[in-house]
Parts: C-alpha cells; structure tokens; sequence
C-alpha cells in the first residue's frame, strides 16, 4: 500500500485513528449492554461514552504498548486516561482481545466492500456505455490471437460487463458472508458474558452475531472474502490485456486516452504506450497474492493462535486499497478509450475474405459434400489466402469444385457479414436486459 496507488477514502478505513474508534464504539457498545443486563452500574456505562468525540493519541498508545507489548491493553489504559480509572473499571469485562480484534477488522472490511462496491458500479457503467455505443461496431473475434471469425466491439464490452456484474454479485456475498461479530470471551463459550452483549454490539455496529466463534471468528469467511478480491482482481486484467493487445502497433484498434502533454517514452518522443493497463495488470498480481495467505489463515490452532494476525494486518489494508485504486483507474481507461473502426476493418482484410471460411464450409456439407472433403477444398483456398494474401472469395469462385456444389450466387451469399451480428440483440438483452 502506497500512496501512488491509493485513494484516501479507503485509506483512511484502515488508519490507525479510525482503527480506535471502532475499538472504542465495540467497548462502549459492550458497557451499554452489559448495563442493561444489570452486570455493571449504568453510571459505568454512561461514563465510556464522555469520550465519544476523543481523537484517540495514536502516539501515546504506541508509547503504552513499548511497555505492555499488547495493543489492545494499551488503548484501554490510553481510554482509561480519558474516562477515568474508576469510571472504566468494568470496561472490556468478560471479553477477550480478539472480540474487539476481530469485529473491528470485519466492520473495516464491510466498509471497504462498500467502497469496492461504488468502484464496481462505475467500471460496469463506463462498460455499459461503451457497449452500446459500439454494439455494430464490427471487429474481428481472435482465437490463439490468430483471426476466427466476425464480431463486435459492444460484444467485447458486453462480455467484460457480465464478468463483472458477476464479480460484484460475488463481492455482494463475500460482504455478507464477512460481515459477522464475536463479542463470546475467551474460546467463544460466552462464559464471562451473556450473548445478549454480542448481539447488542453487532446490531450498533450493523453486522450480524458469529453463530458460533472459538476464541476468533472463523477465517474461512476471510479467505472467501480476499479470494472474491483476487477474481475481481483478474477480471481487471482480463480487461486490461485486451486493451493493451489493441493498442499494439500492428493491430491499434483500441487504445488508452492520451493527454495533452503526456509523454510515452524518456527516449522516443513517438511512443504512445498503454501504461494504465500495464499498471491495471501489476496491481491485479498484488492483490492476487493476498489470496494464499488469506486462505492459510485458516488453519489455526485450536480454538486461536496468532498466526493469523500479522498476515491480516497486511493484506487488509493492502488488498482493498489496491483493488479500490485499480477498479477506478480501470473505469476511467474505459470510458476515455480511443476506438478506431476503420483499423478494425483493415485488420479484418488482411487476409481478404478468410474469416468466412467455415460458413463455406457448413454451406458445402449442407450441399451434400462429405464434411472431410469440404473441408479439403476450403482449406486448399484459405491456405493460398495465407501464403500469397489472395482474396478469399476470388479463389472459391475459381474453383470448379466448388463453384459446382455452391454456385456463384452461393459463394458471394457466403460473405454477407451481417450473419456474424444477427443475434447481437438477443446477446445484449442477455447481458443487459430490455435497456
């Protein structure tokens, strides 16, 4: 995590300011319930909350820690200053420090799914946009990166917008699934406090009670919440391997938006480079490589270890804060995405007529011509197309075999290209419904 690549919203979910604060909001919360249930004087209670408008001292907690060498001591000694020792005796009663830990760290990561949510949301509606402006906007379709047959630019969009409506769909359900509190004491029995506490704390903090915790919530929700991250993550590459292949030399049918006063290259005043989706592709790997640990956070031993702990303080912060960076980016290289039509139809007639080759072949076998054979004599043409840059069609029509099973009228039929795009309506009201 690094300034370069980070947006202040999401970086400040995990400052340690905002850390304490809902440290604080978990403990005050507890003291208000406990009260209630008559465990502790409600005076107590009310007294935590004289300093819900403090701005905790990180510095002075750093300092009480370099003596307890425990995090969570420190800042209730740094909140007993505040309050009062008398007053915050019964503060963080019957709990452990993995209730306050643990719930703090799923409250910042529903925050910051929201925000991933808000990025989402702007990637599929440059994605959207683009898809409809291009829906006709023909372009050849690739396979093994060699030509394959016709398609569309909005095609392209539209299948990048379902892979990432499907992504937030799967972020949606990642949000949930992590969005749980444990406030159950030391290994989760609720021994030293009543349940009613942990579902009073989830309810003011907007998540719900952990059905069943050890001493930690279990990380299997955190691992299906950072492996959700890591598919959104190469969905953005997926996007931005194909922007960065149609903005090559050779091929430039696509291309990054380049302002005024950019430059490309230190040496080569020419270059126009595609370094946003370069950047997109770096940022996707960074994210990636928070799944694994997430996923070994897991195994811990017992009812809890720590091993778990100095990994998520990592990746945290690291995984939302990259990813929030790279949807944004990537929804601005969307929407400000040069589109050159006419290179899409040169690159097409390279090889002029080639990709209308199976479409002759079908033609042949519905013809009564052996599909072996049809084959045999549609590749003897195309391989020429390849060899020597003929045209496709002149070739069919001098060859008698084929001009025999097909006709002349036949042949040209074959090379209409509207055939290729007469189901694009019934794709995008797939993809996007009557809109």
């Amino acid at each position: 995590m690094i300034p370069r690549y980070a947006r202040p919203d999401m970086v400040a979910i995990w400052s340690p300011e905002t850390k304490f604060k809902i440290w604080y909001e978990i403990e005050a919360h507890a003291c208000d319930a406990m009260a209630d249930l008559g465990v502790i004087p409600r005076e107590n209670a009310d007294a935590v909350w004289k300093a819900k408008d403090v701005e905790f001292d990180v510095a002075r907690i750093d300092e009480i820690e370099a003596v307890t060498k425990h995090d969570v001591i420190a800042f209730l000694t740094h909140l007993a200053e505040h309050v009062g020792s008398e007053e915050a005796r019964f503060v963080h009663q019957g709990m452990t420090s993995s209730d306050v830990l643990d719930t703090c760290l799923n409250v910042q990561l529903v925050r910051a799914a929201d925000l991933l949510l808000v990025g989402m949301d702007k990637v599929l509606a440059a994605l959207k946009k683009r898809a409809l402006e291009h829906k006709d906007t023909v372009r050849v379709g690739r396979s093994h990166g060699i030509h394959a047959e016709p398609t569309t630019m909005g095609l392209t969009f539209a299948r990048f917008y379902a892979e990432m409506d499907r992504n937030k769909n799967r972020l949606e359900k990642a949000r949930w699934e992590v969005a749980t509190g444990a406030i159950s004491g030391a290994v989760g029995t609720f021994a030293n406090i009543d349940p009613a506490v942990e579902e009073h704390v989830c309810e003011k903090l907007g998540l719900r009670p952990e059905p069943i915790s050890t001493q930690v919530i279990p990380r299997d929700r955190h691992a299906m919440f950072f492996a959700t991250l890591g598919v959104i993550a190469s969905s953005i590459e997926n996007i931005a391997v194909e922007i960065r292949h149609m903005q090559r030399t050779e091929v430039l049918e696509g291309a990054e938006f380049f302002s005024m006063g950019q430059k490309g290259s230190s040496a080569m005043p020419h270059k126009k480079n595609p370094v946003l989706t370069e950047n997109l592709t770096g940022l996707a790997r960074l994210v990636r490589m928070t799944v694994i640990p997430a996923m070994e956070n897991v195994a811990l031993w017992h009812e809890r270890d720590i091993s778990h702990s100095s990994v998520e303080r990592g990746i945290g912060p690291d995984a939302t804060v990259t990813l929030d960076f790279a949807l944004h980016r990537l929804a601005g290289v969307i929407d400000k995405m040069l589109i050159f039509p006419e290179n899409m139809l040169d690159n097409m007639n390279k090889f002029p007529g080639l990709v209308m080759s199976q479409r002759v072949l079908l033609a042949l076998t519905q013809a009564g011509v052996s599909r072996e054979d049809a084959y045999s004599m549609v590749q003897r043409n195309a391989l020429k197309v390849w060899e020597e840059r003929l045209d496709f069609r002149e070739l069919l029509l001098a060859d008698d075999a084929v001009v025999e099973a097909l006709g002349e009228d036949g042949i040209n039929e074959k090379f209409d290209m509207g055939y290729h795009t007469k189901h694009v309506d019934t794709i995008f009201k797939r993809v996007f419904g009557d809109s």
